[in-house]
């Protein structure tokens, strides 16, 4: 099962997040992403969160419409996007699209492109999508497809540690056997050379990036294992 999540950033591409919802999704709202939800007409099925970002009035509203509320107190352990992510995961998906991740707040768009790795989502495919950009986690021990085409870019930054043993394949710069190592840069700005690539590791974690030509963004583009 696939569900897609609207966080409460900022949302460049309204259109791309239509076009990637496909029937059978289930959609979640992490508090304020229900605003984006009402601005492209869409009725999630669930929305969570302390609810600092929407009014009674708005969450009234949502429960009218038979949405699920689903309230957390303010002082808690988790942002509202990690409770949607753990949400959906209980609900049985095992692919999430995240959309309005990124924003203002560093410290909120870093610990956003961060909570793929958190505990409990190892076995699940996230993706967080930003008009032509995508972001996800990779991980050691699997092969892993990249989707775009030529031109594409596509980046590969090592967390928490060095990344070893990768092995690119489709990618203008190729790695064979090779380290990225921890806050260094050589894995920026790769190309990709048609509309796959592969990417294999052994150790560590990466974060991959791919910013599509196509400024208006590619909703069946993807990241698949």
């Amino acid at each position: 099962m696939r569900a897609v999540i609207f966080a409460n950033g900022t949302l460049n591409d309204p259109r791309q997040s239509l076009a990637a919802i496909q029937a059978g999704d289930i959609v979640i709202a992490a508090d304020g992403g229900a605003r984006h939800c009402r601005a492209l007409e869409l009725t999630p099925a669930v929305v969570l969160g302390d609810f600092d970002s929407l009014s009674t009035e708005e969450l009234a509203q949502l429960e009218r419409e038979g949405v699920q509320v689903v309230r957390y107190p303010s002082r808690k352990d988790f942002t509202d996007l990690e409770l949607a992510l753990q949400h959906a995961v209980c609900l049985g998906a095992d692919e999430i699209l995240v959309f309005g991740a990124l924003g203002a707040r560093w410290d909120q768009t870093l610990a956003n492109l961060l909570l793929p790795a958190a505990p409990g989502l190892e076995q699940v495919c996230i993706r967080l999508l930003d008009g032509p950009q995508e972001i996800a986690l990779l991980r050691a021990g699997e092969a892993h497809t990249l989707s775009g085409q030529a031109g594409d870019t596509v980046s590969l930054i090592p967390l928490g540690g060095d990344a070893r043993g990768i092995t690119t394949a489709g990618l203008e710069y190729s790695l064979v056997d090779g380290t990225l190592y921890f806050g260094a840069t050589r894995g920026i700005s790769n190309v990709l050379l048609g509309e796959q690539a592969t990417v294999q590791l052994q150790d560590g974690l990466l974060l991959c990036t791919i910013i599509h030509k196509d400024k208006g963004g590619r909703p069946n583009f993807g990241l698949t294992e």
